[in-house]
């Protein structure tokens, strides 16, 4: 039997008693409203095959891939897989394989014209300790702003950089940078037609229209109140978990866990579309 949990005060939900490969028409109604409700879903123990997680993750919009290629699955590029690879052919760590995920606080995709829709990850292997994926609420961030800060920023842009570790922020003409997009600091999401914070730690460089003088400080008040602890949701992952989350109005960040730990995910990636800003 169907059965629907919240798991945070402001964000999260677990879902139990289904198989996504065999769910109906109308038990998919229910959950898809309970992720839209709560912006983070996970659905608990599943057995799943790649073509099972990609035609699942469909039903929630076209899926895409990713525009990291060096993670891609050789045979479903649909797929991301995330983990594989730590080690380099003379044994050494790969900061970038085992960091990634861990970097900041960001939302998939707001450096596309186009950003994601959702993302989805399922569980193949985790940690015995650590690894855990921290998800913030952005429609709590911006109901609860500074009133102060909220005016200043109403009504403009930010600009995102994919290459958030090679463009030095500030630098908003950075020919370099691979996919550079503006975005208004707080969306109104299409579906719920309510307002979240859409700014993001790790790949936000700056505010269209300000100086790095000005609008740093602002970007960084946001930052440090949409980060708080009473507007997030901590995952404990377990084997088999399917846990999709919302990019249109959260973010996320990883916690650190030991390198000799496995920690292997399948990742999809759901387009989403232009707005008319």
């Amino acid at each position: 039997m169907l059965e629907i949990r919240r798991v945070g005060p402001k964000i999260g939900v677990e879902i139990r008693g289904i198989d996504v490969k065999t769910m109906g028409d109308d038990d998919f109604a229910k959950i898809y409203q309970a992720w839209l409700d709560c912006n983070i879903m996970c659905v608990r123990g599943q057995e799943l095959t790649i073509p099972d997680f990609i035609r699942y993750s469909e039903r929630f919009g076209p899926v895409t891939p990713h525009p990291s290629k060096s993670t891609r699955h050789p045979e479903y590029p649909k797929i991301t897989m995330l983990g594989i690879n730590k080690y380099d052919a003379d044994g050494k760590l790969r900061e970038e394989i085992y960091r990634r995920g861990a970097e900041g606080w960001h939302t998939d995709g707001a450096y596309n014209q186009a950003p994601f829709k959702a993302t989805q990850l399922y569980a193949l292997a985790v940690p015995r300790s650590g690894g855990n994926t921290l998800f913030a609420s952005g429609y709590a961030a911006y109901d609860t702003l500074d009133p102060k800060v909220r005016d200043k920023l109403e009504g403009r842009k930010a600009i995102h950089h994919y290459n958030y570790g090679s463009t030095q922020k500030g630098d908003h003409k950075g020919t370099e940078a691979f996919g550079e997009c503006v975005h208004p600091v707080f969306r109104t999401h299409e579906d719920t037609g309510k307002k979240a914070v859409y700014v993001n730690r790790l790949m936000t460089v700056g505010v269209e229209g300000m100086s790095k003088e000005e609008s740093d400080p602002l970007l960084n008040a946001v930052f440090d109140h949409a980060e708080k602890r009473e507007f997030v949701y901590e995952h404990e992952w377990r084997l088999g978990d399917l846990l999709l989350w919302d990019n249109r109005c959260s973010s996320h960040a990883r916690t650190d866990f030991p390198s000799t730990e496995r920690r292997l995910m399948l990742r999809t990636t759901v387009k989403g579309s232009v707005r008319p800003y």
